[in-house]
Protein backbone atom coordinates (compact mmCIF):
# COMPACT_ATOMS: atom_id res chain seq x y z
CA UNK A 1 0.00 0.00 0.00
CA UNK A 2 3.13 2.25 0.72
CA UNK A 3 4.41 1.42 -2.21
CA UNK A 4 1.56 2.30 -4.20
CA UNK A 5 0.96 5.37 -2.83
CA UNK A 6 4.43 6.48 -2.83
CA UNK A 7 4.46 5.63 -6.89
CA UNK A 8 1.14 7.50 -7.31
CA UNK A 9 2.93 10.53 -5.46
CA UNK A 10 6.43 10.38 -7.66
CA UNK A 11 4.19 10.51 -10.94
CA UNK A 12 2.11 13.39 -9.82
CA UNK A 13 4.54 15.16 -8.90
CA UNK A 14 6.83 14.49 -12.22
CA UNK A 15 3.82 15.41 -14.27
CA UNK A 16 2.81 18.70 -12.27
CA UNK A 17 6.85 19.97 -12.69
CA UNK A 18 6.55 18.51 -16.42
CA UNK A 19 3.85 20.70 -17.25
CA UNK A 20 4.28 23.77 -15.26
CA UNK A 21 6.22 26.50 -16.99
CA UNK A 22 9.68 27.31 -16.35
CA UNK A 23 10.29 30.89 -15.63
CA UNK A 24 12.08 32.79 -17.87
CA UNK A 25 14.84 35.47 -17.00
CA UNK A 26 12.39 38.75 -17.80
CA UNK A 27 9.85 36.44 -15.52
CA UNK A 28 12.26 36.50 -12.49
CA UNK A 29 11.22 39.82 -11.31
CA UNK A 30 7.58 40.01 -10.79
CA UNK A 31 7.61 35.87 -9.79
CA UNK A 32 10.15 36.58 -6.94
CA UNK A 33 8.70 39.87 -6.41
CA UNK A 34 5.17 38.54 -6.05
CA UNK A 35 6.36 35.29 -3.83
CA UNK A 36 8.94 36.43 -1.37
CA UNK A 37 7.17 37.90 1.39
CA UNK A 38 9.95 38.29 4.31
CA UNK A 39 7.46 36.66 6.69
CA UNK A 40 9.66 33.48 6.67
CA UNK A 41 12.85 35.84 7.27
CA UNK A 42 11.21 37.52 9.41
CA UNK A 43 10.15 34.46 11.49
CA UNK A 44 13.71 33.55 11.80
CA UNK A 45 15.30 37.00 12.37
CA UNK A 46 13.36 36.62 15.59
CA UNK A 47 14.08 33.57 16.69
CA UNK A 48 17.88 34.02 16.30
CA UNK A 49 18.32 37.81 17.78
CA UNK A 50 17.03 36.34 21.01
CA UNK A 51 19.84 34.95 21.46
CA UNK A 52 23.79 36.17 22.34
CA UNK A 53 25.84 34.01 19.88
CA UNK A 54 28.97 32.80 19.96
CA UNK A 55 30.29 29.60 17.83
CA UNK A 56 29.79 26.74 19.93
CA UNK A 57 27.50 28.13 22.26
CA UNK A 58 23.31 27.53 22.77
CA UNK A 59 22.41 30.30 20.54
CA UNK A 60 24.34 29.49 17.95
CA UNK A 61 23.55 25.84 17.90
CA UNK A 62 19.90 26.43 17.73
CA UNK A 63 20.00 28.90 15.21
CA UNK A 64 21.96 26.15 13.14
CA UNK A 65 18.96 23.93 14.23
CA UNK A 66 16.25 26.30 13.30
CA UNK A 67 17.92 26.58 9.89
CA UNK A 68 17.87 22.59 8.79
CA UNK A 69 14.14 22.36 10.50
CA UNK A 70 13.07 24.72 8.16
CA UNK A 71 15.39 23.23 5.54
CA UNK A 72 13.31 20.35 5.30
CA UNK A 73 10.10 21.62 5.94
CA UNK A 74 11.32 23.40 2.24
CA UNK A 75 12.02 19.67 1.17
CA UNK A 76 15.97 19.40 1.50
CA UNK A 77 17.10 16.09 2.38
CA UNK A 78 20.15 15.57 4.74
CA UNK A 79 22.69 15.03 2.56
CA UNK A 80 23.58 11.67 4.06
CA UNK A 81 20.68 10.49 3.16
CA UNK A 82 20.20 11.88 -0.33
CA UNK A 83 20.40 9.74 -3.48
CA UNK A 84 21.68 11.10 -6.98
CA UNK A 85 18.18 12.04 -8.12
CA UNK A 86 17.93 15.14 -4.81
CA UNK A 87 18.30 18.27 -6.34
CA UNK A 88 17.77 19.74 -3.00
CA UNK A 89 20.05 18.85 0.45
CA UNK A 90 21.72 19.84 3.24
CA UNK A 91 24.35 18.79 5.86
CA UNK A 92 25.46 19.92 9.13
CA UNK A 93 29.42 20.17 9.43
CA UNK A 94 30.62 19.80 13.04
CA UNK A 95 34.22 20.47 14.27
CA UNK A 96 35.94 20.38 17.68
CA UNK A 97 36.76 24.12 19.09
CA UNK A 98 39.92 25.04 19.73
CA UNK A 99 38.82 26.43 22.72
CA UNK A 100 36.30 27.10 24.93
CA UNK A 101 32.87 28.60 24.07
CA UNK A 102 31.08 31.16 26.01
CA UNK A 103 27.63 32.63 26.90
CA UNK A 104 26.20 35.58 29.47
CA UNK A 105 24.04 34.50 31.78
CA UNK A 106 23.50 37.65 34.00
CA UNK A 107 25.17 40.22 35.82
CA UNK A 108 24.38 43.40 37.59
CA UNK A 109 26.73 46.16 39.24
CA UNK A 110 25.76 48.28 42.25
CA UNK A 111 27.15 51.43 43.74
CA UNK A 112 27.67 50.64 47.56
CA UNK A 113 25.07 52.88 48.73
CA UNK A 114 22.71 53.61 46.02
CA UNK A 115 19.13 51.16 45.53
CA UNK A 116 19.12 51.25 42.05
CA UNK A 117 21.53 49.25 39.52
CA UNK A 118 24.61 51.27 37.60
CA UNK A 119 24.01 48.14 35.04
CA UNK A 120 21.95 45.11 34.81
CA UNK A 121 22.07 42.49 32.46
CA UNK A 122 18.51 42.09 31.41
CA UNK A 123 18.07 45.77 29.65
CA UNK A 124 21.75 45.54 28.69
CA UNK A 125 22.71 42.41 27.99
CA UNK A 126 25.96 43.35 26.06
CA UNK A 127 27.43 44.80 29.44
CA UNK A 128 29.46 41.75 30.25
CA UNK A 129 32.77 41.10 27.87
CA UNK A 130 32.99 38.18 26.31
CA UNK A 131 34.85 35.46 27.74
CA UNK A 132 34.49 36.49 31.13
CA UNK A 133 34.25 34.73 33.99
CA UNK A 134 31.58 34.22 36.93
CA UNK A 135 32.30 36.53 40.23
CA UNK A 136 31.18 34.25 43.41
CA UNK A 137 27.45 34.62 43.74
CA UNK A 138 27.61 37.06 46.61
CA UNK A 139 29.77 39.08 43.64
CA UNK A 140 32.96 41.01 44.47
CA UNK A 141 32.97 44.14 46.24
CA UNK A 142 35.73 46.26 45.84
CA UNK A 143 36.86 50.10 45.23
CA UNK A 144 36.60 51.91 41.87
CA UNK A 145 39.88 52.89 40.40
CA UNK A 146 39.52 55.43 37.64
CA UNK A 147 42.60 55.19 34.88
CA UNK A 148 41.87 58.81 33.21
CA UNK A 149 45.54 58.30 31.24
CA UNK A 150 46.21 54.54 30.48
CA UNK A 151 49.81 55.43 30.61
CA UNK A 152 49.76 55.89 34.11
CA UNK A 153 47.94 52.35 34.77
CA UNK A 154 51.21 50.15 35.11
CA UNK A 155 52.21 52.17 37.65
CA UNK A 156 49.06 52.17 39.37
CA UNK A 157 48.55 49.85 42.45
CA UNK A 158 45.14 48.41 41.78
CA UNK A 159 45.70 45.49 43.30
CA UNK A 160 42.52 43.89 44.68
CA UNK A 161 40.06 46.79 42.72
CA UNK A 162 37.91 47.48 39.99
CA UNK A 163 39.68 49.35 37.00
CA UNK A 164 37.75 52.09 35.24
CA UNK A 165 38.72 53.35 31.87
CA UNK A 166 37.75 54.88 29.01
CA UNK A 167 38.76 52.47 26.83
CA UNK A 168 38.06 49.04 25.31
CA UNK A 169 38.42 45.99 28.23
CA UNK A 170 40.80 43.87 26.45
CA UNK A 171 42.97 46.87 25.74
CA UNK A 172 43.52 47.18 29.71
CA UNK A 173 43.12 43.22 30.75
CA UNK A 174 46.67 42.47 30.82
CA UNK A 175 48.17 45.19 32.62
CA UNK A 176 45.17 45.33 35.34
CA UNK A 177 44.35 42.17 36.28
CA UNK A 178 47.15 39.73 35.31
CA UNK A 179 49.67 42.25 36.12
CA UNK A 180 48.50 44.62 38.30
CA UNK A 181 46.21 42.28 40.54
CA UNK A 182 42.74 44.20 40.13
CA UNK A 183 39.52 42.05 40.41
CA UNK A 184 38.07 43.11 37.09
CA UNK A 185 37.21 45.83 34.63
CA UNK A 186 34.92 48.43 33.77
CA UNK A 187 35.25 50.20 30.59
CA UNK A 188 33.55 52.35 28.75
CA UNK A 189 34.69 53.41 24.63
CA UNK A 190 31.45 53.74 22.23
CA UNK A 191 32.29 55.11 19.01
CA UNK A 192 30.94 58.46 17.63
CA UNK A 193 28.42 57.23 15.38
CA UNK A 194 26.62 55.15 17.63
CA UNK A 195 25.53 58.76 18.88
CA UNK A 196 26.06 57.66 22.84
CA UNK A 197 24.73 61.15 23.73
CA UNK A 198 21.51 60.68 22.47
CA UNK A 199 21.41 56.69 22.92
CA UNK A 200 22.43 56.82 26.18
CA UNK A 201 22.03 52.96 27.02
CA UNK A 202 23.41 51.30 24.39
CA UNK A 203 26.45 49.42 25.00
CA UNK A 204 28.85 47.55 22.05
CA UNK A 205 29.71 44.29 22.83
CA UNK A 206 33.27 43.92 23.85
CA UNK A 207 35.75 41.02 24.60
CA UNK A 208 38.77 40.16 26.71
CA UNK A 209 41.15 37.19 26.32
CA UNK A 210 40.46 33.94 28.11
CA UNK A 211 41.80 33.70 31.15
CA UNK A 212 41.73 30.36 32.70
CA UNK A 213 44.55 31.62 35.65
CA UNK A 214 42.99 34.62 37.21
CA UNK A 215 39.13 34.26 35.74
CA UNK A 216 38.36 37.38 36.11
CA UNK A 217 35.87 39.71 34.02
CA UNK A 218 35.43 42.53 32.15
CA UNK A 219 32.12 45.16 31.91
CA UNK A 220 31.69 47.17 29.10
CA UNK A 221 29.77 50.74 30.16
CA UNK A 222 26.77 52.61 28.14
CA UNK A 223 27.09 56.41 27.96
CA UNK A 224 24.67 56.82 30.92
CA UNK A 225 26.49 54.13 33.63
CA UNK A 226 30.17 55.98 32.22
CA UNK A 227 28.22 59.14 33.35
CA UNK A 228 27.09 58.19 36.19
CA UNK A 229 30.00 56.70 37.35
CA UNK A 230 32.22 59.69 36.94
CA UNK A 231 29.96 62.03 38.27
CA UNK A 232 29.95 59.74 41.94
CA UNK A 233 33.75 59.46 41.68
CA UNK A 234 34.23 63.47 41.51
CA UNK A 235 32.60 63.10 44.76
CA UNK A 236 34.95 61.16 46.35
CA UNK A 237 35.91 56.82 46.87
CA UNK A 238 33.31 54.51 45.14
CA UNK A 239 32.83 51.15 46.48
CA UNK A 240 31.01 48.74 43.53
CA UNK A 241 29.34 45.26 44.00
CA UNK A 242 29.60 43.48 40.64
CA UNK A 243 27.81 40.13 40.41
CA UNK A 244 28.91 38.00 36.57
CA UNK A 245 27.43 34.84 35.88
CA UNK A 246 28.21 33.61 32.61
CA UNK A 247 29.05 29.92 31.05
CA UNK A 248 32.32 28.88 29.41
CA UNK A 249 32.89 25.03 28.26
CA UNK A 250 33.98 22.73 25.60
CA UNK A 251 32.00 22.70 22.19
CA UNK A 252 32.20 22.03 18.62
CA UNK A 253 31.59 24.19 15.59
CA UNK A 254 28.60 23.95 13.52
CA UNK A 255 28.27 24.78 9.94
CA UNK A 256 25.06 24.96 7.78
CA UNK A 257 25.40 24.18 4.10
CA UNK A 258 22.37 23.88 1.67
CA UNK A 259 22.51 22.87 -1.81
CA UNK A 260 20.28 23.22 -4.88
CA UNK A 261 21.85 21.35 -7.18
CA UNK A 262 22.27 22.29 -10.86
CA UNK A 263 21.43 19.75 -13.54
CA UNK A 264 23.65 21.37 -16.42
CA UNK A 265 27.24 22.46 -14.37
CA UNK A 266 26.72 21.14 -11.13
CA UNK A 267 30.21 21.71 -10.25
CA UNK A 268 29.82 25.65 -10.88
CA UNK A 269 28.36 27.47 -8.25
CA UNK A 270 26.79 30.65 -6.67
CA UNK A 271 27.10 30.89 -2.87
CA UNK A 272 25.47 33.08 -0.56
CA UNK A 273 27.25 33.38 2.92
CA UNK A 274 25.62 34.86 6.39
CA UNK A 275 27.17 34.26 9.97
CA UNK A 276 25.24 33.29 12.64
CA UNK A 277 27.44 34.71 15.30
CA UNK A 278 27.11 38.07 16.76
CA UNK A 279 24.35 38.88 19.21
CA UNK A 280 22.05 41.10 17.55
CA UNK A 281 19.39 41.70 15.05
CA UNK A 282 20.25 43.11 12.34
CA UNK A 283 24.09 41.90 13.05
CA UNK A 284 23.69 39.25 11.90
CA UNK A 285 20.39 37.63 12.28
CA UNK A 286 19.06 39.44 9.24
CA UNK A 287 20.96 37.75 6.88
CA UNK A 288 19.99 34.42 8.72
CA UNK A 289 16.65 34.91 7.75
CA UNK A 290 16.81 36.51 4.61
CA UNK A 291 19.57 33.41 3.23
CA UNK A 292 16.72 30.67 4.46
CA UNK A 293 13.77 32.14 2.83
CA UNK A 294 15.64 32.68 -0.36
CA UNK A 295 16.43 28.78 -0.17
CA UNK A 296 12.93 28.22 1.16
CA UNK A 297 11.10 29.86 -2.10
CA UNK A 298 14.04 28.20 -4.13
CA UNK A 299 12.96 25.03 -3.55
CA UNK A 300 9.08 26.11 -3.76
CA UNK A 301 10.47 26.92 -7.53
CA UNK A 302 11.79 23.81 -7.87
CA UNK A 303 9.27 21.80 -6.74
CA UNK A 304 6.28 23.21 -8.43
CA UNK A 305 8.87 23.16 -11.95
CA UNK A 306 9.39 27.10 -12.64
CA UNK A 307 13.54 27.07 -11.98
CA UNK A 308 15.70 24.07 -13.19
CA UNK A 309 18.94 26.00 -12.38
CA UNK A 310 22.20 24.90 -14.58
CA UNK A 311 24.28 25.57 -11.81
CA UNK A 312 24.72 25.16 -8.40
CA UNK A 313 23.12 27.60 -5.72
CA UNK A 314 24.76 27.21 -2.09
CA UNK A 315 23.90 28.95 0.99
CA UNK A 316 25.70 28.59 4.00
CA UNK A 317 25.22 29.66 7.43
CA UNK A 318 28.37 29.62 9.73
CA UNK A 319 31.09 31.42 11.68
CA UNK A 320 31.74 35.05 10.50
CA UNK A 321 34.64 34.79 7.78
CA UNK A 322 35.64 31.06 9.54
CA UNK A 323 33.26 29.31 8.27
CA UNK A 324 33.61 30.49 4.77
CA UNK A 325 36.92 31.17 4.57
CA UNK A 326 37.02 27.03 4.99
CA UNK A 327 34.15 26.49 2.49
CA UNK A 328 36.84 27.99 0.28
CA UNK A 329 40.14 27.00 1.17
CA UNK A 330 39.55 23.42 2.51
CA UNK A 331 38.30 21.50 -0.87
CA UNK A 332 40.25 23.51 -3.74
CA UNK A 333 38.11 21.04 -6.50
CA UNK A 334 35.23 23.25 -4.99
CA UNK A 335 36.69 26.50 -4.66
CA UNK A 336 37.66 26.84 -8.45
CA UNK A 337 34.34 26.21 -10.01
CA UNK A 338 32.91 28.79 -6.91
CA UNK A 339 32.12 31.56 -9.94
CA UNK A 340 30.36 33.92 -7.38
CA UNK A 341 29.98 34.44 -3.28
CA UNK A 342 27.76 36.93 -1.92
CA UNK A 343 27.67 37.60 1.99
CA UNK A 344 24.25 39.10 3.21
CA UNK A 345 25.39 41.18 6.59
CA UNK A 346 22.92 43.51 8.25
CA UNK A 347 20.19 43.28 5.25
CA UNK A 348 16.66 44.42 7.06
CA UNK A 349 17.45 47.33 8.71
CA UNK A 350 14.22 49.68 9.63
CA UNK A 351 16.91 53.08 8.22
CA UNK A 352 14.26 55.62 9.97
CA UNK A 353 15.29 54.12 12.93
CA UNK A 354 18.85 52.66 12.62
CA UNK A 355 20.07 56.00 10.42
CA UNK A 356 21.94 53.27 8.03
CA UNK A 357 21.31 52.90 3.87
CA UNK A 358 21.54 49.72 1.85
CA UNK A 359 24.76 49.42 0.58
CA UNK A 360 26.37 47.16 -1.96
CA UNK A 361 30.00 47.00 -1.11
CA UNK A 362 32.28 46.67 -4.67
CA UNK A 363 34.53 44.17 -5.34
CA UNK A 364 37.99 46.48 -5.06
CA UNK A 365 37.54 48.78 -7.90
CA UNK A 366 39.75 52.06 -8.67
CA UNK A 367 36.91 54.19 -6.32
CA UNK A 368 38.67 52.20 -3.42
CA UNK A 369 42.46 53.92 -4.38
CA UNK A 370 40.57 57.30 -5.67
CA UNK A 371 37.33 57.64 -3.34
CA UNK A 372 35.96 60.86 -4.46
CA UNK A 373 32.53 62.47 -5.90
CA UNK A 374 29.79 59.98 -5.52
CA UNK A 375 32.27 57.17 -4.03
CA UNK A 376 32.41 57.62 -0.29
CA UNK A 377 33.74 55.12 2.30
CA UNK A 378 31.18 54.69 5.61
CA UNK A 379 32.19 55.52 8.97
CA UNK A 380 33.29 51.87 9.13
CA UNK A 381 36.29 52.94 7.18
CA UNK A 382 38.70 51.41 4.98
CA UNK A 383 41.39 51.84 3.61
CA UNK A 384 43.58 53.30 0.42
CA UNK A 385 44.10 50.13 -1.66
CA UNK A 386 46.94 49.56 -4.37
CA UNK A 387 46.33 49.05 -8.14
CA UNK A 388 47.61 45.48 -7.57
CA UNK A 389 44.46 44.64 -5.25
CA UNK A 390 42.03 45.36 -7.80
CA UNK A 391 39.30 42.86 -8.79
CA UNK A 392 37.72 44.09 -11.95
CA UNK A 393 34.46 41.92 -13.00
CA UNK A 394 31.36 42.47 -14.22
CA UNK A 395 29.77 41.35 -10.86
CA UNK A 396 30.01 45.29 -9.60
CA UNK A 397 27.48 46.62 -11.89
CA UNK A 398 25.78 44.04 -12.41
CA UNK A 399 24.58 43.70 -8.75
CA UNK A 400 23.86 47.10 -8.75
CA UNK A 401 21.76 47.35 -11.78
CA UNK A 402 19.57 44.70 -10.10
CA UNK A 403 19.46 46.40 -7.01
CA UNK A 404 18.87 50.16 -8.77
CA UNK A 405 15.89 48.22 -10.45
CA UNK A 406 14.28 46.92 -7.31
CA UNK A 407 14.79 50.31 -5.41
CA UNK A 408 13.18 52.13 -8.69
CA UNK A 409 10.21 49.47 -8.20
CA UNK A 410 9.65 49.10 -4.51
CA UNK A 411 10.51 53.09 -3.62
CA UNK A 412 13.67 51.80 -1.84
CA UNK A 413 17.13 53.69 -1.76
CA UNK A 414 20.17 51.83 -2.90
CA UNK A 415 23.72 52.84 -2.45
CA UNK A 416 27.16 51.40 -2.95
CA UNK A 417 30.85 52.21 -1.30
CA UNK A 418 34.05 51.26 -2.06
CA UNK A 419 35.19 48.06 -0.84
CA UNK A 420 36.18 48.50 2.93
CA UNK A 421 36.25 44.33 4.23
CA UNK A 422 35.21 42.40 7.36
CA UNK A 423 32.74 40.41 6.42
CA UNK A 424 32.27 36.77 4.79
CA UNK A 425 32.95 38.49 1.07
CA UNK A 426 36.31 39.09 2.18
CA UNK A 427 37.47 34.89 2.11
CA UNK A 428 35.68 34.56 -1.73
CA UNK A 429 37.73 37.60 -2.44
CA UNK A 430 40.77 36.09 -1.37
CA UNK A 431 40.06 33.22 -3.19
CA UNK A 432 40.11 35.03 -6.31
CA UNK A 433 36.35 34.74 -6.29
CA UNK A 434 34.20 37.16 -7.21
CA UNK A 435 31.89 38.68 -4.43
CA UNK A 436 30.62 41.77 -2.83
CA UNK A 437 28.81 42.38 0.55
CA UNK A 438 25.12 43.69 0.89
CA UNK A 439 25.10 45.52 4.29
CA UNK A 440 23.55 48.65 5.81
CA UNK A 441 25.55 51.70 7.29
CA UNK A 442 25.80 53.98 9.38
CA UNK A 443 23.73 52.32 11.67
CA UNK A 444 23.57 53.93 15.50
CA UNK A 445 22.87 50.55 17.10
CA UNK A 446 25.59 48.71 15.00
CA UNK A 447 27.32 45.90 17.80
CA UNK A 448 25.01 47.28 20.45
CA UNK A 449 22.49 45.76 22.68
CA UNK A 450 19.94 48.12 20.92
CA UNK A 451 20.38 46.31 18.07
CA UNK A 452 16.74 44.78 18.59
CA UNK A 453 14.31 43.22 16.37
CA UNK A 454 12.64 46.60 16.56
CA UNK A 455 15.11 48.28 14.32
CA UNK A 456 14.27 45.24 11.21
CA UNK A 457 12.29 46.33 8.71
CA UNK A 458 9.97 43.27 6.85
CA UNK A 459 9.96 45.05 4.00
CA UNK A 460 13.95 45.74 3.80
CA UNK A 461 14.01 41.97 4.59
CA UNK A 462 11.99 41.47 1.27
CA UNK A 463 13.41 43.99 -1.09
CA UNK A 464 16.77 42.29 -0.32
CA UNK A 465 15.86 38.93 -0.77
CA UNK A 466 13.47 39.77 -3.35
CA UNK A 467 16.71 41.37 -5.84
CA UNK A 468 19.27 39.21 -4.30
CA UNK A 469 17.54 36.30 -5.72
CA UNK A 470 16.80 37.87 -9.01
CA UNK A 471 20.24 38.16 -9.50
CA UNK A 472 21.01 34.63 -8.32
CA UNK A 473 18.34 33.06 -10.93
CA UNK A 474 20.12 35.00 -13.57
CA UNK A 475 23.78 33.98 -13.12
CA UNK A 476 23.21 30.68 -12.30
CA UNK A 477 21.06 30.38 -15.56
CA UNK A 478 23.48 32.81 -17.50
CA UNK A 479 24.40 31.75 -21.20
CA UNK A 480 25.76 34.04 -24.28
CA UNK A 481 22.78 35.84 -24.35
CA UNK A 482 22.83 36.70 -20.97
CA UNK A 483 26.84 37.56 -21.34
CA UNK A 484 25.72 39.82 -23.84
CA UNK A 485 23.10 41.54 -22.38
CA UNK A 486 25.73 41.98 -19.74
CA UNK A 487 28.48 43.45 -21.49
CA UNK A 488 26.00 45.80 -22.96
CA UNK A 489 25.28 47.10 -18.99
CA UNK A 490 29.20 47.48 -18.00
CA UNK A 491 29.75 49.29 -21.20
CA UNK A 492 27.09 51.85 -20.16
CA UNK A 493 28.38 51.74 -16.72
CA UNK A 494 32.32 52.46 -17.98
CA UNK A 495 30.80 55.06 -20.03
CA UNK A 496 29.41 56.90 -17.31
CA UNK A 497 32.29 56.30 -14.86
CA UNK A 498 34.63 57.88 -17.19
CA UNK A 499 32.42 60.73 -17.68
CA UNK A 500 31.98 60.82 -13.66
CA UNK A 501 35.81 60.87 -13.65
CA UNK A 502 36.58 63.46 -16.45
CA UNK A 503 34.41 65.69 -13.89
CA UNK A 504 36.04 64.97 -10.92
CA UNK A 505 39.46 65.41 -13.02
CA UNK A 506 38.93 68.51 -13.34
CA UNK A 507 37.91 69.94 -9.85
CA UNK A 508 41.09 68.23 -8.39
CA UNK A 509 43.15 70.51 -11.34
CA UNK A 510 41.34 73.18 -10.27
CA UNK A 511 43.22 72.42 -6.87
CA UNK A 512 46.19 71.84 -7.76
CA UNK A 513 46.26 68.44 -8.70
CA UNK A 514 48.68 67.29 -11.75
CA UNK A 515 47.06 66.19 -15.60
CA UNK A 516 49.29 63.35 -15.38
CA UNK A 517 47.88 61.83 -12.01
CA UNK A 518 43.87 62.78 -13.63
CA UNK A 519 44.78 61.02 -17.24
CA UNK A 520 46.03 58.00 -14.72
CA UNK A 521 43.02 57.40 -13.37
CA UNK A 522 40.75 57.13 -16.20
CA UNK A 523 43.01 55.09 -17.83
CA UNK A 524 42.86 52.59 -14.68
CA UNK A 525 39.33 52.65 -14.47
CA UNK A 526 39.29 51.90 -18.36
CA UNK A 527 41.28 48.99 -18.04
CA UNK A 528 39.13 47.55 -15.02
CA UNK A 529 36.37 48.06 -17.46
CA UNK A 530 38.27 46.00 -20.15
CA UNK A 531 38.82 43.50 -18.26
CA UNK A 532 35.21 43.46 -16.30
CA UNK A 533 34.18 43.47 -20.33
CA UNK A 534 36.10 40.31 -20.82
CA UNK A 535 35.47 38.65 -17.19
CA UNK A 536 32.17 37.70 -18.82
CA UNK A 537 33.74 34.92 -20.58
CA UNK A 538 32.92 32.95 -17.13
CA UNK A 539 29.33 32.67 -18.40
CA UNK A 540 29.79 30.28 -21.40
CA UNK A 541 31.44 27.29 -21.89
CA UNK A 542 33.62 28.66 -25.49
CA UNK A 543 34.57 32.60 -24.94
CA UNK A 544 35.08 32.67 -28.52
CA UNK A 545 31.29 32.64 -28.75
CA UNK A 546 31.69 36.04 -26.91
CA UNK A 547 34.96 37.71 -28.99
CA UNK A 548 33.15 39.93 -31.34
CA UNK A 549 30.70 41.46 -28.82
CA UNK A 550 33.49 42.15 -26.19
CA UNK A 551 35.94 43.63 -28.79
CA UNK A 552 33.61 46.17 -29.84
CA UNK A 553 32.75 47.18 -26.43
CA UNK A 554 36.21 47.64 -25.69
CA UNK A 555 36.87 49.36 -28.78
CA UNK A 556 33.87 51.10 -27.76
CA UNK A 557 35.37 51.78 -24.17
CA UNK A 558 39.19 52.79 -25.18
CA UNK A 559 37.78 55.41 -27.42
CA UNK A 560 35.74 56.95 -24.97
CA UNK A 561 38.33 57.27 -22.68
CA UNK A 562 40.85 58.53 -25.28
CA UNK A 563 38.07 61.55 -25.74
CA UNK A 564 37.95 62.18 -21.65
CA UNK A 565 41.56 62.48 -21.79
CA UNK A 566 41.54 64.67 -24.82
CA UNK A 567 38.81 66.80 -22.74
CA UNK A 568 41.39 67.14 -19.91
CA UNK A 569 43.79 68.32 -21.62
CA UNK A 570 41.89 71.10 -23.12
Amino acid sequence: MFKKALFFTLVAAITFASCSKQLKTSEYSAEINREFTGDLAYETTSFVEKYWRVVGNTGFDKSVYFIAEHLEKAGYVLEENATDTDVLTYRIEKRPLKRPTWESVDAKVMILGDDKPLLQHSSNRNMIAMYSYSTPKEGVTAEVVYIKDLKKLASTNVKGKIVFAETSPGRIYRTAVQNGGAVGVMTYNNPGYLQPEKNTTSIQFRSISLDTVNKAWGIAMSYAAKERLKSKLSQGKVTLTVNVATKIYNSEELTIVADIKGQENPKERLVFSSHIQEPGANDNATGVGVALEMASLTAKFIQEGKLAPKRTLSFLWGDEIVSTGRYVKEDSIRAKDIKWGISLDMVGEDTEKTGGTFLIEKMPDPSAIWTRGNDKHTEWGGSKMKLDQMKPHYLNDFLINRFKAQGKLANWVVATNPYEGGSDHVPFLRGNIPSVLFWHFTDQFYHTDNDRIDKVSQTTLKNVGTTALIAAYTLINSDKGTAQEIIKEITTAATERLQEELKQGKLAMQKGETLDLQITIINTWKDWYVSAINSTSDMVSDSSVLSAVQTAAVDQLQKTAEEMIRALKE
